[in-house]
């Protein structure tokens, strides 16, 4: 069995620095450099560190190391969506006393190794994925991490803390039917590197217009791939087609909502009396918009919270098979769905 004395002679330091990455040990600085070269070296030998080695940290939840890695990219603390389930994380771990040791999201290949890096050096006992990511980074997490949970994942094999996107869809579209309208535009994008007609809210929005009779209009299914620029382009775009527009337009999520809600403005088209829009997430800003945005509230902060609890209740050995724990969603009724005029005369109408 390799040892410490074994990887100090292959990286060329001291075994007492060898010691220190392996318990974390930041009294001493040692380079990023050579605390990726001790860990591959270790992992290339086979070495398992034993209690003594990290650190005798007790084998309890008061003392577990817990990381997230989050789908998104990019500013994953200004998302409105996801900044709102790293808060409840954050929250989730502080009420037991705990901190998240790091945030990470993935762009390239590069980043799989660096993560590699991270989960070693932190020893982490538990992870956090919200949200899909790579293939082979989600592979290597579950096979190297003691407990793994995730946020709106379909992986059957872990405990996963979700809501029933595509019944949320169905029923955002269904609100619409309900209105008269019967041309719904589709805007979303796909769920990693799927199909963009497999994403379950595009399900839900298809689920609702064929159980209607309600034909599907190429032309007013746009993949925006999440991305809120190419959401007010293309629905700009969409609006300059030949052909009969749509009278409602139902957006995956609040932020391509909101820009197909300035498209659709600049077009002239008053909301909701040319056109109604629906979202998803129930962001902050929807509540602010003009006017303010119908939307599916999304149990943000819950799920976060609810994914430290499981996670920690599996560090616990509380269970013994994957628990799929669904929170639920709620319609939130604002202006911009109201029915349209030749549908409300006679009527009052509600005030978002």
């Amino acid at each position: 069995m390799a040892k410490l004395k074994d990887i100090a002679e292959q990286v060329g330091v001291s075994i007492s620095t060898v010691s220190r990455v392996m318990k974390n040990d930041s009294t001493r600085s040692v380079s990023e450099e050579t605390r990726k070269r001790i860990w591959e070296v270790a992992e290339r030998l086979g070495y398992k560190p034993s209690r003594a080695d990290k650190g005798g940290r007790a084998d309890s939840t008061t003392a577990a190391h817990i990381g997230c890695v989050v789908a998104i990219p990019q500013n994953k603390y200004n998302n409105p969506y996801f900044s709102v389930i790293l808060e409840g994380i954050e929250k989730g771990l502080t009420d037991c006393g705990l901190r998240l040791e790091f945030v990470y999201s993935i762009e390239d290949q590069s980043d799989i190794q660096k993560l590699q890096v991270l989960v070693k050096e932190h020893r982490l006992d538990g992870m956090i994925i919200v949200e899909r990511i790579d293939a082979d980074a989600y592979q290597w997490i579950k096979s190297n991490v003691r407990v793994v949970v995730g946020v709106d994942l379909s992986d059957k094999s872990i405990p996963v803390v979700c809501y029933d996107r595509e019944a949320a869809a169905k029923e955002a579209v269904n609100h619409l039917i309900d209105q008269g309208h019967k041309r719904i535009a589709y805007i979303g994008g796909p769920e990693f590197n799927d199909p963009f007609r497999q994403e379950k809210r595009y399900l839900g929005y298809q689920s609702a217009m064929r159980e209607a009779g309600l034909g599907l209009s190429d032309d007013w299914i746009i993949d925006v791939k999440w991305d809120v620029s190419l959401s007010y382009e293309l629905t700009k775009q969409a609006f300059e087609k030949p052909g009969d527009a749509p009278t409602a337009i139902f957006a995956a999520s609040d932020m391509m909502a909101i820009a197909a809600m300035r498209a659709a403005t600049e077009r002239g088209l008053r909301i909701p009396e040319d056109i109604a829009i629906v979202g998803v997430d129930n962001i902050e800003i929807s509540e602010f918009t003009s006017p303010p945005l119908t939307t599916i509230h999304v149990p943000k902060i819950e799920m976060g919270i609810y994914a430290v609890r499981l996670l920690l209740d599996y560090l616990e050995h509380r269970y013994s098979l994957p628990v799929r724990m669904t929170i639920p969603y709620r319609m939130v009724y604002r202006r911009s769905s109201d029915a349209p005029a030749q549908a409300i005369v006679g009527t009052s109408r509600a005030e978002g």
